[in-house]
């Protein structure tokens, strides 16, 4: 199995992006990723979701928690540590799905 570090190297380049951010249906809004330290793996798989499925649904969410690859367990293990997983893991137990805009530099990628 790859580790995250190996897939992240897969997915195409987000360094275009300032934010992701999400809402929930009704408009909400349900989170911010930022690109910054620490952030940036999962504003790569995030970009690569929408990019593909044009939200996150459960179909989306399944997807990026094999994208995770070994941080998936660990979340499941720890609730709140990886709260990009959490996000992910709530779309499939709920069935909801989250709408995607992203914020860019102005720069093309």
């Amino acid at each position: 199995m790859q580790s995250f570090d190996e897939i992240l190297a897969t997915l195409e380049n987000a360094d275009h992006l300032t934010q992701l951010e999400l809402s929930n249906p009704d408009g909400s809004p349900a989170a911010i990723i930022e690109n910054k330290p620490g952030s940036q793996g999962s504003l790569k798989v995030y970009h690569q979701l929408w990019k593909k499925y044009g939200s996150i649904d459960r179909q989306a969410a399944e997807e990026g928690l094999a994208l995770y690859a070994e941080h998936t367990a660990d979340a499941r293990s720890n609730p709140g540590k990886h709260p990009n997983i959490d996000r992910l893991l709530e779309v499939i137990e709920s069935g909801s799905r989250l709408e995607v805009r992203c914020q860019t530099t102005g720069l093309a990628p």
